[in-house]
C-alpha cells in the first residue's frame, strides 16, 4: 500500500507506525527546510496549497492521503481537495469535509451549531461595540477565527472591553465559566465514530494560562462529572458533523451549576494527542493512518483499550533518561518527550497513581 502524507512537522509521530505496517509513504511539503523530511519514503517540495498534493497523489498511484495538519487556515483548502479527489478519483482523503470546517473553523458558527443540535453552551453576543454588551463581568472576548489561545482577552470591566476594541472591530463575548478545562478526541470514519476517554486540563483562571504550561491529566478526575456525560456529548457533535478523520473538543464544566458547557470543536490533530495515547493505548494518527488501509472499526479500538494513569508536564528543555526506539511510541515507554526546544513537555504514564509519581519524580 501507498500512502500520501500532506505536511512534515508531524510526520515524525507516525514514521514508526507507517513501517511497521510496511507502507510505502510518499509526503508534500511546502518548506523545504522542514523537519522530518528525511522520514518518509519519497519527499516532494510542492507550491502552498492543495493543488500539488493533488497532482503528487495522481502521479504517484497512491491508495489513499492523509493530511497531518495541525493548524487551522489549510483545512478548508484541505475539504475542498477532499470532495474533488474522493469524488472524480476515487482516492480516499481522511480528513474532515466542508461542511463540518466550515462549522468548526469560525467560533460563531459552532456557538450556532451547538445550539441547533442541543449541545449547551455559555451563553454569548456578537458585539460590534462594548456598549452592547449585555452580559454580566467577567466575560471572554475572542474573534471567530483564530486558535492556541490567540485574540482572546478575559475582560473583568468595561475598560477592558473598551481596550480590546482597540483593536477588534468586533468580537464574541461569552460569559466565562469557573471551572474545569476538559478536552476529549472522537474519531470518525465512514459513520462510525468513538470518543476516547476525556483529559483534564485544570481549572480555568482570570490570567487566562495558556493550556501549554498547566499540568494535565488522563483520565479526567473531576468531582461530580461523570466522564459518560463528555463522551456522549462528544459523540453526539462529532456524528451531527458527519465528517471523517479527528475531532478534537475541549469542553468546561461548572461544579457550582453542575452543567458541562461545549467550547470548541476543531477538525485536525490536537495538542492532548499525546495525553489521550497514554491513557488509553489508542494513538489517533495511527488511526488515521489505519482509515487510510481500510483497517479502522470501532470493535478493533474497543478490543486495544488500555486503562492508565497519565500526566503531561511542561519541562522546557528535557535532560532525564533517554527515550527507548521508537521514541514517539508509548508502545516501547513508559514516557514521551515532545515540543521544539524550549518548550518541551514529557508526557507519561503508569498503572497507579502512586506508579506514576514515582516515575515523574525520576523524570523531571
Amino acid at each position: 500500500m501507498k500512502l500520501l502524507f500532506i505536511g512534515s512537522r508531524l510526520y515524525d509521530d507516525i514514521d514508526w507506525y507507517v513501517r511497521s505496517k510496511n507502507i510505502e509513504s510518499v509526503l508534500t511539503e511546502s518548506n523545504e527546510e522542514a523537519i522530518n523530511l528525511d522520514l518518509p519514503d519519497q519527499v516532494f517540495i510542492v507550491p502552498r496549497g492543495m493543488d500539488g498534493p493533488k497532482q503528487v497523489a495522481l502521479m504517484q498511484k497512491v491508495d489513499a492521503i492523509v493530511p497531518l495538519i495541525g493548524i487551522d487556515p489549510p483545512l478548508i483548502d484541505v475539504a475542498h481537495m477532499k470532495e474533488e479527489v474522493e469524488e472524480e478519483y476515487g482516492i480516499p482523503v481522511v480528513a474532515a469535509g466542508v461542511r463540518a470546517v466550515e462549522l468548526t473553523s469560525n467560533k460563531i458558527r459552532t456557538k450556532e451549531f451547538y445550539n441547533d443540535i442541543g449541545v449547551v453552551t455559555p451563553n454569548y453576543q456578537i458585539l460590534s461595540s462594548p456598549d452592547e454588551l449585555e452580559l454580566e463581568f467577567p466575560v471572554v472576548l475572542k474573534q471567530g477565527e483564530g486558535q492556541g489561545g490567540k485574540d482572546i482577552k478575559i475582560a473583568r470591566s468595561m475598560e477592558d472591553v473598551k481596550e480590546y476594541f482597540e483593536k477588534f472591530d468586533d468580537a464574541l463575548c461569552e460569559e466565562f465559566i469557573e471551572g474545569s478545562e476538559i478536552s476529549i478526541e472522537v474519531l470518525g470514519f465512514k459513520g462510525e465514530y468513538v470518543a476516547l476517554p476525556p483529559i483534564y486540563k485544570g481549572e480555568t483562571t482570570l490570567e487566562g494560562t495558556h493550556p501549554l504550561n498547566k499540568v494535565k491529566t488522563g483520565p479526567c478526575m473531576v468531582d461530580g462529572l461523570d466522564n459518560n456525560l463528555v463522551q456522549h456529548t462528544a459523540y453526539k457533535v462529532a456524528k451531527n458533523l458527519a465528517s471523517d478523520g479527528i475531532f478534537e473538543m475541549d469542553f468546561m464544566y461548572s461544579a457550582k451549576k453542575d452543567q458541562l458547557y461545549a467550547i470548541e470543536v476543531n477538525t485536525r490533530p490536537n495538542g492532548t494527542r499525546y495525553l489521550t495515547t497514554a491513557t488509553c493505548g489508542i494513538n489517533s494518527l495511527c488511526e488515521l493512518v489505519n482509515m487510510a488501509a481500510g483497517e479502522f472499526s470501532l470493535s478493533d479500538i474497543s478490543d486495544r483499550l488500555e486503562y492508565h494513569y497519565s500526566t503531561e508536564i511542561p519541562i522546557g528543555d528535557y535532560e532525564g533518561p533517554d527515550v527507548k526506539e521508537p521514541v514517539k511510541s508509548f508502545q516501547a515507554n513508559d514516557f514521551v518527550v515532545h515540543g521544539p526546544a524550549g518548550y518541551q513537555r514529557v508526557t507519561a504514564r503508569a498503572d497507579s497513581k502512586e506508579e506514576l509519581e514515582k516515575l515523574v519524580e525520576k523524570l523531571i
